[in-house]
């Protein structure tokens, strides 16, 4: 369950702290130009695979598809994915597309520019389109945190 849903305060919280991080440049001046900071690109984190790896078996819990992803964005995580795929009989619920779909309601809009995400394994050309769609700066999956790059329409 979504821990924000149930707990307005804590949305309002990361709304406003995503907002100003985005107000602020949110590293928009990166050696890399694309929305994200270079230490953010740079130097991808374990602890956001480990996070997508906890929405892998919160999927599996309840008996859906092995697969899990989180979107971040300074340093914090702004969407959760679990795959859906079973549980909604929706083939579109990948973890990928969940975590980019969850971020856009908490913020309530469309743009994630210069978010990172991490999923458990490579994003498929469907979930890498809604990433590029977004305005995910990259992707980076898998235990050996792999650097897919800047998503791709």
């Amino acid at each position: 369950m979504d821990r924000f849903a149930s707990d307005p305060r804590r949305r309002r919280i990361l709304v406003l702290a995503v907002g100003s991080l985005f107000a602020a440049g949110g590293g928009r001046t990166g050696a890399r130009g694309n929305g994200a900071s270079a230490s953010d690109v740079d130097s991808p984190d374990s602890r956001f695979y480990a996070a997508a790896l906890s929405m892998k078996r919160m999927a599996e819990s309840w008996g859906d598809q092995p697969y899990g992803a989180v979107l971040v964005f300074g340093g914090l995580v702004i969407g959760e994915g679990p795959s859906r795929v079973v549980k909604l009989g929706d083939a579109s619920a990948h973890a990928e597309r969940e975590a980019i779909r969850d971020a856009q309601r908490k913020l309530g809009r469309d743009s994630l520019a210069g978010s990172l995400l991490y999923s458990t394994s490579r994003p498929c050309r469907l979930c890498e389109a809604a990433a590029a769609k977004a305005g995910v700066a990259r992707m980076i999956f898998g235990a050996d945190l792999t650097d897919a790059g800047r998503p791709k329409l």
